[in-house]
């Protein structure tokens, strides 16, 4: 009798548990939906009709029929689309797909990114390198003690022996170097993404220790790049930049406060050198309004550096003894950022007609994605190796006066070329992934690409524009093969064994949150696997393309 009933109760458990189970092949955004904007699901198994039901009481509120099948050949499926954008209403449902099953939970509302946008920017706190940092989340609390206080030695300079302070910063990525180059494409993002929708992020709180009293907390955390940034000029005043500041070799899997491997600072270049006049013009045009002498500082700092570029030739940087990141690129796309912004911040004729100059000169294809469309003035697929798009962007947007009528227009229709190039791509994706390739890091540019839809959609405005970036942000929170969020500590099943050496040292079982992992190389080629660096690693760059695509749809509520 005892054993007949643990038997009765197990398979009530068992039905019951499967019963309110999300079917795996019911992908859709894991975080929800906006009220008034567009809202699908990718099912990848025959299904006629679909019912959207209220998750409080199970009442429907929608009943439709899925479009399909459609094949894709990449992840060769057949699969069916469920359009229920008509749904408005606001609260908590589930997808009931006739013959498959249920979907996950999901929330209409304001502020369904809200959460999200604050952990992935939060992220770049728990990334700081020269202090102790400590956050919570989901009742876990992530932490590590003060690191890498010694940076940097100088025997690459020509100085044995010889240390100054190179404290402070991000480290990089799933490794603890640090790396202008890198830094340039991650802090221009994210300055983007304070130019376009600072009116929503001037509240948020970000929850950050008072390092830059005064300032919003979303300046606060790029002041803290920015303060490592004026630290790695050469000292002897010519404005060059080391290109990083790393080990010879990374660290294995061990916290950042146990990494006490000697750090130097590298040779410059003048890809870092341009990278860094660009951040510090952006960085003195955007902080003024909160510490007009840091400002100042920033320009001037950006005034010396460019003094000299303009007079050096290409400069780039050799690995030699090193093995951590390289970051090795030609430089005609940084230097072409750097006069844009120059030129924004001042207003300089000098540095308009630099930055002129530069745009009308066919791009290098270093950094350019084979197959990727032809050489216009902005790119579709873009990363830290071609920059030019946020220059392009700069000149574009820029409200001044001067600039050249026949290439501005040349810019403006590129972009918009490019934009509609990203909605076509979109459209034919069963996961409205508007990336047609794969590689290292592509998830950041799936990201990314929601700059490139946002600048045209303030050019021109275009639902399709919105809608496109709507649909990255959902194949990044679970519209995509694998029915799982591609970012630490948020959405459904989302990665748990990142390449990240905190994650792997620190004893928890749940990663470090908030951080974008690179994706597959194929389109079914992700590996949740620690070991997995080309898939599954994290970086500031992808990260920062994360941080802007959220940031255009966050409520801006405190």
């Amino acid at each position: 009798m005892k054993t007949r009933l643990i038997l009765v109760v197990s398979l009530f458990v068992f039905f019951t548990s499967s019963a309110f189970a999300a079917d795996s092949k019911i992908c859709l955004n894991s975080l929800g939906f906006l009220p008034q904007l567009p809202k699908k699901a990718t099912i990848a198994a025959p299904c006629y009709e679909f019912v959207v039901k209220r998750a409080s009481n199970g009442e429907t509120v929608f009943t439709g029929q899925p479009a399909g099948p459609v094949h894709q050949e990449d992840v060769k499926q057949d699969v069916w689309i469920a359009d229920f954008s008509s749904v408005n209403a606001t609260g908590r449902f589930y997808l009931d797909v006739a013959g498959v099953g249920r979907s996950l939970e999901f929330e209409i509302g304001a502020a369904v990114y809200d959460s999200a946008f604050r952990t992935s920017m939060r992220a770049f706190y728990l990334w700081r390198c020269g202090t102790a940092v400590s956050g919570v989340h989901d009742g876990q609390t992530y932490s590590h003690a003060a690191c890498h206080l010694e940076d940097g030695w100088q025997d690459y300079l020509g100085v044995e022996n010889s240390r100054r302070d190179g404290a402070g910063g991000w480290h990089d990525a799933g490794d603890y170097g640090k790396y202008v180059v890198n830094a340039g494409v991650t802090v221009g993002c994210l300055f983007f993404a304070w130019d376009h929708f600072q009116d929503k992020l001037r509240n948020v709180s970000l929850d950050l220790p008072e390092t830059a009293p005064g300032y919003p907390d979303f300046l606060k955390e790029i002041k803290w790049e920015t303060d490592w940034l004026l630290k790695m000029p050469l000292p002897d005043g010519s404005g060059k930049v080391s290109h990083k500041l790393t080990r010879r070799n990374f660290a294995g899997f061990i916290m950042p406060e146990k990494d006490d491997g000697k750090r130097y600072f590298t040779d410059w270049s003048t890809a870092a050198t341009a990278d860094f006049v660009a951040m510090m013009a952006m960085a003195a045009r955007y902080f003024k309004p909160y510490d007009a002498a840091y400002a100042r500082k920033c320009l001037d700092a950006a005034q010396k550096s460019y003094a000299f570029l303009r007079t050096s030739e290409e400069k780039r940087f050799q690995q030699g003894d090193f093995r951590t990141g390289g970051y090795q690129t030609n430089d005609s796309d940084d230097r072409l950022w750097a006069t844009a912004e120059m030129w924004q911040t001042t207003g300089n004729a000098e540095c308009l007609k630099d930055f002129e100059a530069l745009a009308v000169i066919p791009p290098r294809t270093f950094g350019r994605r084979p197959g990727s469309a032809p050489a216009g003035k902005v790119d579709e697929d873009w990363d830290w190796g071609n920059v030019r798009n946020l220059g392009m962007f700069t000149y574009v947007l820029s409200q001044r006066e001067g600039r050249d009528p026949n290439l501005l227009e040349q810019v403006r229709r590129d972009t918009l070329a490019v934009a509609d190039a990203l909605v076509a791509q979109a459209k034919q994706d069963v996961y409205g992934r508007a990336m047609t390739r794969y590689y290292w890091g592509c998830n950041g540019t799936v990201a990314r690409q929601v700059l490139n839809l946002q600048v045209a959609n303030r050019l021109a405005p275009n639902p399709e524009y919105v809608n496109a970036a709507l649909d990255a942000v959902a194949h990044l929170f679970g519209r995509n093969y694998y029915q799982r969020s591609y970012v630490t500590g948020v959405g459904r099943q989302p990665p748990m064994r990142p390449h990240d050496r905190r994650s792997g040292a620190d004893g928890i079982d749940a990663p470090w949150p908030g951080y974008v992992i690179g994706g597959g190389l194929s389109a079914t080629g992700w590996h949740d696997e620690q070991e997995d660096y080309r898939t599954n690693e994290i970086a500031i760059n992808w990260q920062a393309g994360l941080v802007y695509a959220l940031a255009g749809f966050t409520s801006g509520q405190k």
